[in-house]
């Protein structure tokens, strides 16, 4: 009689795993890229950093793994809403591809003929906690580091508005502000310029594209050591993603926090900004609270 039951356990247990499994987006574990070679990354940065190259410089590691084939774009895109909510989410589906975004930084805004774009610079992983996490937010607005890193960045933004907006009208209009998401802390700042007459959405997008925020500072010399660095391209992770009106106002994201899928395939990319005191550890730690939403909508 006890082996019976044990019997019909078991064969029940086995109806319950496969059940899961097949109604689960991610078909196994997501694969990191190895924890050490980020690190080793990082300490290669700041050699950069050190010899005078550059000041800041974004460094992003991958995840990737195979997913259900019943489980459409669409699908993954509602799932991350909710496990990542964002305000400049979006969703691209193309033949055998797609983009699925819960991106909270916006890259460039065009309306009534001014331009705007909100910077992201400074991250603390959320709390347990209501008193935890609320110290969390407070700590972050009030490190030193964090808070010269962002000011660093927000020049560069300003920088580059100016390009393509009247002199004298660049602002800051809203700076450094602290918002909150379901696994992190950012600080945030808005910058505003009136565009000059006859700039076009192409030059504007030229003006400011890659973000700052996403690739260091000074831009162009960054790009050179990530893309020696990281060695594998990017795909969309750090482009863009919006519309353009016939009228010239648009808006437009930066793809973090976004997944890219292939055919069964996905993969992730989630990083953060090195400067010269930043730690290994911590910016490690950084990249895998950033990636968590995007992890949580795809295994659960």
């Amino acid at each position: 009689m006890i082996n019976e039951i044990e019997k019909d356990m078991k064969k029940a247990n086995k109806k319950l795993r496969e059940k899961l499994i097949k109604n689960k987006i991610l078909l196994n574990s997501l694969k990191e890229d190895p924890p050490q070679k980020h690190i080793k990354n990082i300490k290669k940065i700041l050699e950069y950093i050190k010899s005078g190259d550059v000041f800041q410089v974004n460094l992003s590691r991958e995840w990737h793994g195979k997913i259900n084939k019943k489980y459409s774009p669409s699908d993954i895109f509602f799932k991350l809403k909710k496990t990542n909510p964002s305000p400049f989410a979006g969703l691209a589906v193309f033949k055998d591809k797609a983009i699925i975004s819960s991106s909270p930084e916006r890259l460039i805004s065009v309306k009534n003929g001014y331009l705007e774009t909100r910077p992201i610079a400074g991250t603390r992983k959320r709390g347990g906690t209501g008193i935890y996490d609320v110290a969390l937010s407070k700590d972050l607005l009030d490190n030193q580091k964090e808070r010269a890193e962002h000011i660093m960045l927000v020049d560069l933004e300003r920088n580059d508005l100016s390009k393509v907006t009247v002199k004298g009208t660049v602002k800051v209009n809203e700076s450094m502000i602290v918002e909150s998401y379901t696994h992190v802390h950012h600080i945030v700042s808005n910058v505003r310029g009136k565009i000059k007459r006859g700039i076009s959405p192409g030059k504007i997008i030229k003006a400011v594209f890659p973000g700052g925020t996403i690739t260091g500072c000074p831009k162009i010399r960054c790009m050179e050591i990530l893309s020696e660095i990281e060695q594998a391209g990017r795909g969309p992770y750090t482009g863009s993603m919006g519309y353009i009106n016939n009228d010239g106002t648009m808006d437009l994201n930066i793809l973090i926090r976004t997944i890219v899928q292939h055919k069964d395939s996905v993969s992730i990319r989630a990083g953060g900004g090195i400067v010269a005191d930043s730690l290994p550890k911590r910016e490690l730690e950084e990249a895998r609270a950033k990636a968590k939403g995007m992890i949580n909508a795809l295994m659960f």
